[in-house]
Parts: structure tokens; sequence; C-alpha cells
């Protein structure tokens, strides 16, 4: 694993200003000198030849296990961790672990503090944090297809390439595409263990971000955007490397774009403390939206005043930006083999969301 060097983050930082020919800068190492140097614009990263693997296997002094769960009649819940992994594609589910790239120089993953007054941001007087993947791209010249890692270049609007992708400069042998997965064997009281397996096939992410800023009223706000793109994720309850059984779910061509709040509508982070069934516990929430001007609309339409026209005009925007709805599309789900056919919800506008959470312990 390498982190991008100091002076490749000061390209990252400043590459509006600089002139492409900077770019080939040699890399030198990060000191805490050199981080002290950062004025706060933002800082960019890509992790280079990465691989990650653990598992659990107690005779060879490896433990990787999730405890302190108990089921419904207090019987503790043992959970090996079989293999936890981030590698290439064409993995084989983690059996042939090869290096990936997670980022490039030119679109790496980024830290920044951003300026809520700017337009494309609309958080006034705040500052914002944001954590990013890779943005997504224009098609022409730049843009790979989301989903299909066999289609080269001009094919889609996602910056991370596919794993032997040919450049001007040769063959990307990583390519910025990982395969990752979770293998869990679980056991409950004297039952014998049951596997869950969680698999994906070069995952992207591209155009994936998190704001966060705190509100008037001392609560974390957030705006949450999540894409995810792959070819194949599978969802299996085979034994450790027996993936050929039928007891799996594959959605094929998976596709999901998740849109939780906006600027206007934040998702908002708290500890619930006003009950006693839920308190201490985390809850997410989307208010339900209102407007200062909303009684002066009629069926949808502006009365005419200042006031009306800015509601009409808000709404519009509200109910016709894309950016604001989800979608989740899967080309083909096939359940134990068996095909269903493609699957597709488009174009859902999530305007409230209420979720709490509670330690079992307190359920009656």
């Amino acid at each position: 694993m390498r982190l991008i060097t100091s002076r490749i983050v000061k390209l990252t930082i400043f590459s509006a200003l600089l002139p492409l020919t900077y770019a080939s800068a040699e890399m030198t190492s990060l000191s805490d000198n050199d981080l002290s140097e950062v004025d706060g614009a933002g800082i960019g990263f890509v992790m280079d030849d990465f691989v990650f693997s653990h598992g659990n296997d107690a005779a060879n002094g490896k433990i990787f296990k999730i405890s302190g769960i108990n089921d419904s009649e207090g019987k503790p819940v043992s959970i090996n961790v079989n293999q936890l992994y981030i590698a290439s594609s064409d993995s084989e589910y983690g059996s042939k672990l090869d290096p990936v790239n997670l980022g490039r120089l030119s679109n790496p993953f980024e830290i920044d503090l951003l300026d809520g007054n700017d337009v494309d941001v609309g958080v006034t007087d705040k500052a914002v944090l944001q954590l990013a993947a890779p943005t997504k791209v224009d098609i022409a010249g730049t843009g790979y297809s989301c989903i299909d890692p066999t289609k080269g270049i001009n094919s889609g609007d996602c910056s991370s390439r596919p794993a032997g992708t040919i450049t001007s400069d040769g063959v990307w042998e990583n390519g910025e595409r990982p395969d990752m997965g979770l293998e869990l064997e679980i056991t409950t009281g004297s039952s014998g263990p049951k596997n869950l397996n969680f698999n994906v096939k070069s995952a992207v992410f591209d155009g994936s971000y998190l704001r966060l800023w705190g509100d008037d009223n001392l609560k974390m706000a957030a705006e949450f955007r999540l894409n995810f793109y792959t070819p194949e994720l599978e969802i299996s309850t085979c034994a450790q490397l027996n993936q050929a059984c039928g007891s799996s779910v594959k959605m094929q061509d998976f596709q999901l774009e998740l849109a939780l709040g906006t600027t206007f509508q934040p998702l908002y982070f708290s500890a619930d403390n006003t009950s006693s069934e839920f308190k201490g516990g985390l809850t997410l929430e989307i208010s339900k939206i209102t407007h200062e001007f909303i009684d002066n609309l009629n069926a949808g339409v502006s009365d005419k005043s200042v006031g009306g026209d800015a509601a009409e005009a808000f709404f519009t925007d509200y109910y016709g930006n894309d950016s604001y709805r989800s979608n989740i599309v899967i080309g083909n789900l096939d359940v134990g083999g068996t095909s269903l056919g493609s699957a597709k919800i488009e174009g859902m506008l999530i305007q409230y969301l209420d979720v709490k959470f509670r330690d079992l312990d307190l359920v009656p």
C-alpha cells in the first residue's frame, strides 16, 4: 500500500492552477513537516498495489471474531469472520489476491473542507466537511462503463478503470475496481455453524460523497450520496470457498444510486434522549419538508405573488432534480440457479425518514 506523497498532494490541491506537464513530479516521502504545510484546501489520496485479507484461523494464531451477541433466548452467538478481503478483480472469491489501486492521481479520494456559501454546496455561512470518492467524468474521451469491465474508454461516465485497461502509457494492469468479500461462520447455542457470505466483483463507487456540518440546533447534519456499481453481487450460505452451491442469490449488473438528505432537507444524526425505550440510541432522520411560502401555492402553482413564485420555483426544482432521487437497478436476479429476470426502482424521492436504533437488551 502506498499513500500519495506530499508533493503529489500539493499537485492534487492546486491541480486547477498547474499545467499538466507538472503531473509527473517525482514522488517523495510524506513527513510531519510536509503535512504541516497543508493549508486546509483539502487533501487527495490514492492507494497503489493495495491488498487486504484477514480471516479466522485459531490453529495458526489468527483470531477474527465478533462477540458479545446473544440470541432471543439469551444464548451466546459466535461469529467467525473466515475472510474479509479487498483485492483486484478476478480474485475468485478471495482465493487469488492480486493488488488493486484505489483512486488515481488525476481523480483521487478526497477529504475537503468546503465553503457552504458556494453555489454547488448551498449551506449558508457554514463550513462543510466532505469525504468523497473519485468523481464521475464526461463520457467523451475519459469515461468508462460503470458496470461492464470489458468496455474501454468512451463507454460511460466513471473514472475508475478496469484491470488491464490500455492507456496511452501502455497497460494499466491493476485498475481501480476492487473485488470485495466478507465470509461469516455463525454458531448459535448448540446448533452447528451456518455460513453467510457477501462477495462483490469489480466494484465502483465513483460519484459518492458524504458532507457533514453542524446546523443551528446543534445537530449533526449530512448530505449523503452513495453510488455503487458491480457486474455481480452475490449473497450465499455456502461453506468457505464452496461458491458453487445452490443456496445463493446473485444480482448481476447491479446499480445503486442512493440519495439521502439535501442541503435544505438534511439527514440528521443524533442520539435519542426523549424516551426510555430508545434512550441513547442512534437516530437517523430526514424531516418533512416545509416552505415559508407554501400557502402561496394553489394546486402547486404560484398565486403570482413574489413568495408564491419563489415557492413554485423551489418545488419545481425539488421534484424535478434527478440528483435528489435514488435508483436501484438489477440487470438479472438469479436465485439458486434460477433466473428471475431484471428488476428496477427508479426515481425514488425520500421525503421523510425516521430510523431509531436501540439496545436489544431493552427489548421486552
